[in-house]
């Protein structure tokens, strides 16, 4: 009989030191924290507002703070039903249920369950109090006071939305809404709501399954539509959590998140410029061309897609697959450097169109060339002969490349990258000139910003995957005229006039394949976006199907297909920047120079005015030939019948790669006998070029081995010249034919050579030649 009083006594002398504490609660102490402090969850968004990923706090919980605008109305009614019917009302403590409780404690010696406002848990659950206990409890209530008297009912209730358990390591209707349902608070339906609301009473035992219904949270469920008076099919509802779909564009995520580690890191909410409709076309693109392909060993590709406007990576699949550790799916393929193989040759032709060393129409030669110790050769390994600048980069030629790579300065290509931010690790003497072949390993986002740089008119901006992000000018790398030129030559031939109706956007494009089969690219510039595709194994692996124009082309395209389908690149004119200094003039076909009278065949294109290396047509002339014979004569002296021809007077490299890529050319024929035009000096044309030996160069010779090893004398004639004669001094050394060179055994000394074509015309360079020991 005598437990019962002390308990009684227990009871009021705990609600009495309850009452005295929620005084001094409310009259005595600062405001207290509520939701400063709080580790919270950071949120990854794509443009649309789609929760990419949601990131681990501190204590291993997904916490997401959410303002209590964004609860849905039903999500309050429910868990104010709940939890706490009073919470308008009372001032943090409700006096009737604690006294129940009180009562319970006195009589059965524990406290009923269900005391506890909404003030109270909140107290409870920020300032981690453990209230089982009578000090415990005494001090939830002083706890819950003091909040309700440094802030508002609202502030309160929105801190329990963030606070409170929902099972497994849920905190926050923010959380439980994304992991349980799949959606923000904001959209919850009143079943959603309700299976919600009666979790954090028993989080554990409540907690909501994808696998299974949970009898605990069922019944919970039922209890709390009776007291809402849900209507039936609301109470056809059962709770079951969403199955987790697989990480959408871990990748870019990732990147993502090292972004705003570094330029936001106070940012709970990480807004990406991810374009979710284009990161799936990217990902189910991979997906089907290598499910095709696999048989030929055709297994992990990476993409990108960037806005060139304003450089926003739109898509980024790093891998095929991010959860296959066969294919090292975790390592980010637009980060890994490697070998970009011929992606590089556009920036030499745009350098080499900015110094005034081509136009688009130049004619280049494609045949086999020695550069130092370094014979390049092309893919196919053979040669083309002549050929225009647009064609050599479409068709990918390697010589031409590697030649105007050679008569790159201020910058070189070497520069131009390092200025382009590209890391090469080594000196630029380690690559020599195999860099616009792939010599140096680039990464796929740095290609996104070179080709970012094409599209820009030659200016560099930096990739973006946040929002908002600044609006950063640029650095000058090229021209803008050098720019849109450069994008005409990687277009398909016979693009229509600008002013044409047909005149959209074509896809400007280019592919690269690594030496040795180790890595297969496409890039594309269109519609005002740059994609780029690159196939091979991060382990290195090569394969022989992994060529850019057969292997990663063709995925390209499929994916350009699929995003211009969906709308999310649309075509536009390729016009010319505005007020690009650009003119589009007539040019001779076949030269490739401004046609003269002669030139029967025309085309239109571009050039530089001041900087592209134009001038009149030099190899078509129009001869006198004999009527009778069809031989050529120096002038008309009026004693037999003659007509005007016109000729193609190449010089006589030219002419030779002609006639190795069988490409008959229409030459003069040679001078009548006796009409004067043998050794005729005044005869109009270009003056023999000595190519070898080079004026300046010391030519080192083993001694003992002059007579052995030689000297070549080579040189460029007009297309009608059918021999070059050659001194050393005085001395007549020979005679050369076409590009046949003829061999010099000089002795040491310092020499004049001279070259004299068989019209007199000639050309000389002083050269240095010693004799070495070998030791």
């Amino acid at each position: 009989m005598n437990a019962v009083p002390r308990r009684w006594k227990r009871a009021a002398v705990g609600l009495l030191a309850a009452a005295a504490l929620a005084a001094l609660g409310w009259l005595l102490l600062p405001k207290p924290p509520l939701l400063d402090g709080v580790d919270w969850s950071r949120r990854v968004v794509d443009r649309e507002g789609g929760v990419l990923r949601v990131t681990l706090t501190r204590d291993g919980k997904y916490r997401v703070f959410t303002p209590l605008e964004a609860i849905a109305p039903e999500l309050i009614r429910a868990t104010l039903t709940q939890e706490d019917r009073f919470f308008a009302r009372h001032p943090g403590v409700n006096v009737v249920p604690l006294c129940r409780s009180a009562w319970a404690l006195a009589r059965h010696g524990r406290a009923r369950a269900g005391a506890s406002t909404i003030s109270m848990q909140v107290a409870r659950l920020r300032f981690r109090l453990h209230t089982r206990t009578l000090p415990g409890k005494a001090a939830q209530i002083f706890r819950a006071v003091q909040l309700e008297r440094h802030y508002s009912k609202a502030q309160i209730l929105e801190a329990y939305f963030n606070l409170a358990p929902y099972g497994r390591n849920l905190e926050g209707a923010g959380a439980a809404s994304l992991f349980s349902f799949g959606k923000p608070p904001a959209r919850l339906t009143l079943p959603e709501a309700v299976a919600l609301s009666v979790i954090p009473q028993s989080p554990a035992r409540r907690a909501l399954h994808a696998d299974r219904e949970n009898p605990a949270l069922t019944g919970a469920q039922t209890r709390l539509f009776d007291r809402l008076a849900a209507p039936a099919e609301a109470r056809a509802f059962r709770a079951r959590a969403v199955e987790r779909p697989p990480a959408f564009a871990p990748h870019y995520v990732l990147q993502a998140l090292r972004e705003a580690a570094r330029n936001a890191p106070d940012r709970l909410e990480i807004a990406t410029a991810l374009d979710p409709a284009a990161q799936r076309v990217l990902e189910r693109g991979i997906r089907s061309y290598l499910a095709a392909r696999r048989e030929e060993g055709i297994v992990n590709a990476a993409a990108l897609l960037l806005n060139a406007r304003t450089m926003e990576v739109e898509a980024q699949a790093g891998s095929a697959d991010f959860s296959d550790p066969a294919i090292r799916g975790q390592v980010d393929g637009t980060k890994r450097p490697r070998s970009p193989g011929s992606t590089l040759k556009p920036f030499v032709y745009a350098l080499a169109l900015d110094q005034g060393l081509i136009h688009p129409l130049s004619l280049l030669e494609d045949a086999p060339r020695r550069f130092a110790e370094y014979d390049p050769e092309n893919f196919d390994r053979g040669f083309a002969g002549p050929l225009r600048a647009c064609d050599a980069l479409a068709r990918s030629r390697n010589i031409p490349a590697v030649a105007l790579t050679a008569r790159l300065a201020h910058p070189g290509l070497y520069a131009f990258l390092q200025s382009a931010g590209v890391r090469l690790p080594r000196a630029e003497s380690s690559y020599g000139l195999t860099l616009p072949l792939g010599g140096a390993e680039v990464t796929m986002q740095d290609l996104a910003r070179l080709y970012g740089a094409l599209a820009n008119g030659g200016k560099l901006r930096p990739l973006h995957w946040l929002r908002p992000h600044g609006d950063d000018p640029g650095a000058r790398l090229l021209s803008p005229e050098a720019a849109f030129l450069t994008l005409e030559m990687l277009g398909p031939p016979g693009n229509p006039p600008l002013d044409s109706a047909e005149a959209v956007e074509p896809v400007f494009w280019k592919t690269g394949t690594s030496n040795g089969f180790h890595d297969a690219w496409t890039v594309a510039v269109c519609g005002g976006h740059v994609l780029l595709v690159w196939i091979g194994n991060f382990d290195g692996r090569a394969n022989p199907a992994f060529v850019g124009g057969t292997c990663a082309a063709p995925l390209l395209f499929q994916i350009l297909g699929a995003l211009r389908a969906e709308g999310r690149i649309q075509p536009a004119p390729h016009l010319p920047p505005p007020g690009a200094n650009l003119r589009r003039v007539e040019f001779c076909a076949v030269s490739g120079q401004l046609p003269t009278a002669a030139c029967k065949e025309r085309l239109s294109g571009w050039f530089i005015p001041g900087i592209s290396p134009i001038a009149l047509c030099s190899i078509h002339r129009e001869v006198l030939v004999d009527a009778a014979s069809g031989l050529r004569v120096a002038a008309d002296d009026g004693t037999r019948p003659l007509r005007r021809e016109v000729y193609e007077f190449w010089p006589s490299s030219l002419l030779t790669l002609f006639a190795e890529a069988g490409l008959p050319r229409r030459v003069p024929p040679p001078f009548l006998p006796g009409s004067g035009g043998e050794g005729a000096a005044a005869l109009p044309g270009k003056p023999v070029r000595i190519l070898s030996p080079r004026a300046g160069v010391v030519y080192a010779l083993r001694a003992g081995e002059e007579d052995r090893r030689g000297v070549p004398l080579q040189a460029e004639s007009d297309g009608d010249v059918a021999r070059v004669y050659w001194f050393a001094g005085k001395e007549f050394l020979g005679v050369s034919q076409g590009r046949e060179p003829l061999i010099w055994h000089p002795a040491p000394g310092s020499w004049a050579v001279t070259a004299v074509d068989d019209h007199g015309r000639s050309d000389g360079v002083r050269v240095s030649v010693q004799a070495v020991q070998m030791q």
